[in-house]
């Protein structure tokens, strides 16, 4: 496995369930100490149920029942997770950094494995039916003799074999550049101004979605008096690559001044969603971040599959990359398991492939939009394109919810909904 933020830990928590030996790399030194992805979606909490990690996640969250669609002061639809079937009726809002801890927490305890962190993978190839890869040791190491700068530094290299390679690292994937394996820009990035803040009233436990010209916005409430903000920026400058996760739980080096964000953020509250009375009591963090719509030309091949955001990314409204992540290393490790278990066919990968790649074509709206019923709202109908992405739910989740408002899927889909 290569990768240790929440799908690689995942997947390698599924691995070794099954009775497969698993080595879990990274080339940070530490889990995340702030990132972007703050939700979990009610199938991502059943896997984590049967990986004995959501009782755990529940404490430390904060649950949202229902989601609303507003046209900046209007509301204009709502739907209700509670009436989704199953025991998680509902979105969990919880900290990347939480769920990554009680991940490395459960692979130690579970299954006694530990990640080997500072390190990188730096050749794959693939040789007698296995993969071949080269690893590096990266560590510390100091410059300069008045003042110290320290840099990584290739420690040692390493030479081994694997049956199978998960990528599971993220936008800029090693694994999906040594296969040589395009990631596909759909449609123009999105830049978005990210806010989490201390509100001076207390919040109802809602997701909010805003429509306001060109931009969509999203409200997560992160506890009675906190919350996140994410407003799209209509500004063309933006970084190349997706940024890396804030290793640091102490200092937000990139957080401006309080006093600006505060009053940049309610100028375009005020003007995006007037009905927000909530006050701004304190910004606490604040950046920008741009988000591509991308998908993978393939999910993998021979020996080396990709799952997460390795594989592909859409923006922060509903959260979809790493959930449907989620999902993916869970199929992807039941597919390992009767391929190295029970003689099962290498087909069973391209089969993966196939699934994921139609799943992520009918998200990303290239194999058509879901389709109005007689009685749907008007509004429903003409946004009806741009909801499947904003809803916190993948799979038949999604179609159920998608069926509150009034919206279908073309029956003849993306095929199986994944494990």
């Amino acid at each position: 496995m290569v990768g240790a933020g929440p799908v690689g830990m995942f997947t390698a928590l599924r691995l070794a369930d099954s009775g497969l030996g698993v080595q879990l790399i990274d080339q940070e030194s530490r889990t995340a100490g702030r990132s972007y992805a703050c939700s979990l979606h009610p199938r991502s909490l059943q896997l984590l149920d049967e990986a004995g990690v959501a009782r755990d996640a529940i404490q430390h969250g904060h649950k949202i029942e229902s989601l609303a669609f507003y046209e900046e002061a209007s509301r204009r639809a709502e739907i209700q997770l509670s009436k989704l079937p199953g025991e998680f009726r509902f979105v969990l809002v919880l900290k990347q950094s939480a769920l990554e801890d009680l991940l490395e927490k459960k692979l130690h305890e579970r299954a006694r494995l530990k990640i080997h962190w500072n390190h990188r993978l730096a050749d794959l190839g693939m040789r007698d039916g296995a993969a071949a890869v080269t690893l590096e040791e990266l560590a510390l190491a100091g410059k300069g003799y008045v003042v110290p700068q320290f840099e990584m530094e290739v420690k040692q290299t390493i030479p081994a074999a694997a049956e199978f390679v998960v990528g599971a690292d993220g936008q800029n994937s090693a694994v999906r550049r040594q296969l040589n394996i395009e990631s596909q820009r759909i449609g123009e990035p999105q830049l978005f101004g990210v806010y989490e803040m201390e509100t001076e009233a207390e919040l109802a436990p809602e997701m909010r979605i805003v429509f306001h010209k060109q931009t969509v916005n999203v409200l997560w409430p992160l506890g009675p008096k906190k919350c996140r903000w994410s407003l799209q920026l209509l500004q063309p400058d933006a970084p190349e690559e997706f940024p890396q996760k804030d290793r640091n739980r102490f200092l937000i080096a990139e957080a401006p001044n309080d006093q600006d964000n505060r009053h940049q953020l309610q100028q375009m509250l005020a003007a995006r969603a007037p009905w927000f009375q909530a006050g701004v009591k304190e910004v606490g963090w604040a950046t920008h971040i741009q988000f591509d719509h991308r998908c993978a030309s393939q999910f993998g091949r021979g020996r080396a599959w990709l799952a997460g955001d390795a594989a592909h990314q859409t923006g922060p409204v509903g959260m979809q990359s790493m959930n449907m992540g989620l999902r993916e290393g869970a199929d992807l490790a039941a597919r390992l398991k009767l391929i190295l278990r029970e003689k099962g066919s290498l087909e069973l990968l391209q089969t993966y492939d196939q699934e994921r790649r139609r799943e992520w074509e009918r998200m990303l709206g290239l194999k058509g939009d879901p389709k109005p019923g007689a009685r749907t709202d008007a509004w429903v109908r003409q946004r009806g394109g741009e909801l499947p992405q904003c809803i916190p739910a993948s799979g038949p989740e999604l179609t159920l919810l998608l069926s509150q408002l009034g919206l279908e899927f073309d029956p003849a889909g993306p095929g199986k909904a994944g494990a």
